[in-house]
């Protein structure tokens, strides 16, 4: 099983639009963060989870030439605004793109693409496969058997996934203790950490920290990074030991 970060970055990205920062003026490439986003390569099946507005250029610089599925943690338009680059996999696997995600993430992405689900659909228009999931309940994809793990996102209800021993939360500011129970025993976790002052919405840097001290996973990784958090060469060296901040293009391999 192979894990690469598509994106690490906040809705807004790095450099965020019209922002001098140190973070934003960074020249190191690790400072430079897409929406985030992951692959997850495991069986001969390919994955996307989430597929926000710069879908296609991670796409790309990836050179993702299949993808069998995408899996969406929720409705917001970071995660979901790269949707209709969905075409070019249409094209050349000849098929529709399944998407897995919560009924009510499904219908927003039916509102929001209306245009894909017309009756007379526009020639060259995306063609999507709406896979209705319970975030109590796991399923497969081709055969690869994926765990939704329930968690918040201020009062918005997400999914993070677990598959074998990767689990993966973006965008949330509260685990459950049911949720931890599935999550126990990762080998490999990662967790989204926006900043270190208070959020509303996601975990700072030490709420990230003392979740992955509580679940105890081999190796963490943290992502969905804003540019408040700093550079990446500042806030490396102070981390624990086991965790990395993740940046665009990390491949993590898995057994």
């Amino acid at each position: 099983m192979k894990l690469t970060f598509l994106g690490t970055g906040t809705s807004q990205g790095i450099p965020m639009i019209g922002c001098g920062c140190r973070t934003c003026c960074s020249a190191d490439p690790r400072d430079k963060r897409l929406r985030t986003s992951a692959l997850l390569e495991v069986s001969g099946v390919t994955l996307a989870i989430d597929a926000g507005p710069d879908f296609r250029a991670q796409m790309l610089r990836e050179s993702v030439k299949r993808l069998d599925a995408i899996l969406l943690t929720h409705e917001h338009t970071d995660h979901i605004g790269g949707l209709d680059d969905v075409r070019a996999f249409n094209y050349f696997m000849r098929r529709p793109m399944p998407l897995y995600a919560e009924e009510r993430v499904l219908r927003h992405v039916q509102a929001v693409f209306a245009y894909a689900f017309d009756e007379n659909k526009y020639p060259g228009s995306p063609e999507i496969e709406l896979v209705a999931i319970c975030a109590d309940r796991p399923f497969e994809v081709k055969g690869v058997r994926v765990t939704p793990v329930r968690a918040m996102h201020a009062r918005l209800p997400v999914v993070g996934f677990r598959v074998g021993g990767m689990a993966y939360i973006t965008d949330a500011n509260f685990v459950s203790r049911e949720s931890k129970r599935l999550l126990a025993g990762c080998e490999v976790l990662v967790v989204n950490a926006l900043q270190r002052e208070p959020h509303p919405s996601h975990f700072t840097l030490d709420a990230a920290l003392r979740l992955i001290a509580e679940l105890k996973p081999a190796a963490a990784y943290l992502t969905h990074a804003s540019h408040r958090l700093g550079r990446y060469a500042d806030l490396q060296p102070s981390l624990p030991g086991g965790v990395q901040l993740a940046y665009d293009g990390l491949s993590v391999d898995l057994v």
